[in-house]
């Protein structure tokens, strides 16, 4: 396995994240369990979740399964660097959501429980509120760092000029601020590239590309057709990815078999390679997908492979960040 730091920070996290949004509604817990011991083997240290995952409101099923696989004990939470997510809709009632000061130590107190932790090493805040005072949202972060229930805080989903607010106000505090952007990021799906890549480089916050794969698309969509394997790839939002994109996705297979990688393996080799980006978050549902993952690890591609997956899905304007992927 191959490590690098968080961001600016001196934590080190392995390339590969293991995302769990999968634990609970399409992997069943024993197989989580085994998912998440073998992570360990292979060295990944990284693993995300968040207290909405298993999606039954207020319930966090991931988080649950997660904390009861910490307490079998045997170094398992000491060896992983643990990341969840606060902002999403946890009850009913009006406070049980979003970024106040309130509803982020309730959260972070319930995320906690769950987990069967005392700390969580990476606090994320899982999407921008455009009605909260960074002020309050950072005071409640800084009592949650001060209490050792939290260790880093990151952001998903933000803006780049978001990322920009949030550092000036932890700046005017004197506090640390974000180490990291999740974000969606993939062949598919290059708008980061123009803000928030070059925002997250500025302030030395590390890129964690959630999606990597675009949901299937870019794993071999079209064999797994034929095979009869495809599960959720040939179904919902990306069906209609295929069914727009097709034609580029039947050259990108070919051009990955004239690589001699599988098309997955590309996509996450391709990730890997881009500037910023810390650990792409890989989601398995089975065993056998996570050790699939790891071979990506090996991918090296070059200028003239890279030349390629530019032509085949081009960077939005004329590349790199703006203005100039959009001005003169």
């Amino acid at each position: 396995m191959e490590y690098t730091n968080l961001g600016r920070t001196g934590l080190s996290v392995s390339r590969l994240c293991l995302g769990t949004m999968n634990f609970g509604p399409q992997t069943d817990e024993s197989d989580s369990f085994a998912i998440m011991d073998q992570a360990l083997d292979r060295g990944i240290n990284f693993f995300d979740t968040a207290n909405v995952y298993g999606w039954k409101t207020g319930e966090g099923i991931t988080e649950q399964i997660i904390g009861r696989w910490f307490a079998q004990g045997g170094g398992r939470r000491e060896r992983v660097v643990l990341a969840t997510k606060v902002y999403g809709k946890m009850g009913d009632w009006p406070n049980e959501q979003g970024l106040s000061a309130r509803h982020i130590i309730r959260a972070c107190e319930d995320s906690l429980r769950r987990l069967q932790t005392e700390t969580i090493d990476l606090y994320q805040m899982h999407h921008v509120s455009r009605s909260t005072p960074w002020e309050e949202i950072w005071q409640a972060m800084e009592t949650l760092v001060a209490q050792g229930k939290v260790v880093y805080v990151g952001s998903s989903n933000f803006a780049g000029w978001h990322i920009g607010q949030a550092q000036a106000a932890a700046e005017r505090r004197n506090f640390f601020g974000l180490v990291s952007e999740q974000c969606i990021y993939n062949l598919m799906t290059r708008h980061v590239e123009l803000e928030v890549v070059p925002a997250a480089q500025h302030y030395g916050l590390g890129i964690i590309p959630w999606s990597p794969l675009h949901g299937g698309l870019l794993a071999g969509i079209l064999r797994k057709i034929e095979q009869g394997t495809a599960g959720r790839g040939a179904s919902g939002r990306a069906a209609d990815g295929l069914a727009e994109h097709r034609s580029t996705i039947e050259e990108y297979e070919k051009f990955c078999a004239e690589l001699g990688h599988d098309p997955a393996d590309v996509g996450l080799g391709w990730l890997l390679s881009r500037p910023g980006v810390t650990a792409p978050i890989v989601g398995p549902r089975t065993a056998e997908q996570l050790d699939a993952s790891l071979r990506a690890l090996d991918v090296r591609l070059d200028d003239a492979a890279l030349s390629r997956l530019d032509e085949l899905f081009p960077p939005v304007g004329n590349g790199g960040p703006g203005p100039e992927a959009w001005a003169w």
